[in-house]
């Protein structure tokens, strides 16, 4: 609490929530957010964190990433790898994560090295390789009990996020997809490319329609910082430093229930 002073700001109460003794939650005056993260990431390591500038209200609005997210795995990585690729894919996939290279253009290159593969290597790496990030099919059921919206929005393929989104029970998906002729992959894409500003787009979209409700997005990595910074809630999982450092939230150390405890769900109501 001294430290947090320290930084200028005025600690108007520090209380555990009353349903998670794991839950620290501090109210504050005149204090700088980013100052904030700094003084709570040198003090209080390792910890999840939420700062906003009021108290959380459930959301009505819920937009996450996919790969590395919602999943543990990079989709394009993984399916790289049944064409004897996935290192050098993997090198491109995590530049583009980084912020280094620009998104649309990895994508294209990654997809077009994949040209050749058989589409049935899809659902090989669906069944082999795909797994959900402990907490997420908890957090979107509890979500949606709370009646938020939920859209799951991918730069990568409707080909996994569709059954991935059924899984975890999404109930919208916004992705890209990949051409496929005579049972192979061409290289390319059908459609336009979700890059980062649609997944800005979507939230936007959506929290319009939801009439101006709180929204909660999140991602791990750089293509996720327009919807992250967009959000009421931008939540950053065990993401990619400029992700992290973007969002006003952070998931380090838990699961995805995790942002329930942060938006101060009981674990009680918890579907």
């Amino acid at each position: 609490m001294h430290a947090i002073e320290a930084s200028g700001a005025k600690v108007l109460g520090a209380d555990p929530l009353p349903h998670d003794e794991g839950v620290l939650q501090f109210i504050t005056d005149g204090a700088n957010a980013d100052v904030l993260r700094g003084v709570i990431d040198r003090h209080f390591q390792p910890s999840d964190l939420l700062i906003a500038d009021h108290l959380p209200n459930l959301p009505g609005v819920f937009v996450s990433d996919m790969d590395s997210t919602m999943i543990g795995q990079e989709c394009i990585d993984e399916l790289a790898d049944f064409a004897g690729l996935k290192d050098q894919i993997a090198a491109i996939t995590e530049r583009a994560m980084q912020g280094e290279l620009d998104f649309a253009e990895a994508l294209t290159e990654r997809v077009r090295l994949l040209g050749g593969l058989g589409e049935d290597a899809i659902q090989q790496c669906l069944d082999q390789r795909i797994r959900d990030m402990p907490g997420a099919g908890r957090l979107v059921a509890t979500l949606r009990a709370h009646s938020c919206e939920t859209v799951l929005v991918t730069g990568g393929f409707h080909q996994f996020a569709d059954p991935v989104a059924e899984r975890l029970g999404f109930e919208r998906v916004v992705g890209n997809r990949l051409a496929v002729s005579h049972g192979k992959l061409t290289g390319g894409l059908l459609g336009d490319i979700v890059d980062s500003a649609v997944k800005e787009r979507v939230l936007r979209e959506c929290v319009a329609g939801a009439d101006g409700a709180h929204s909660l997005a999140t991602g791990d990595g750089a293509n996720d910082i327009p919807m992250l910074v967009a959000a009421s809630y931008g939540v950053a999982y065990h993401a990619k430093p400029k992700a992290r450092a973007a969002a006003n939230g952070a998931i380090d150390q838990g699961d995805l229930t995790s942002v329930l405890r942060l938006l101060g769900i009981a674990e009680a109501d918890w579907a």
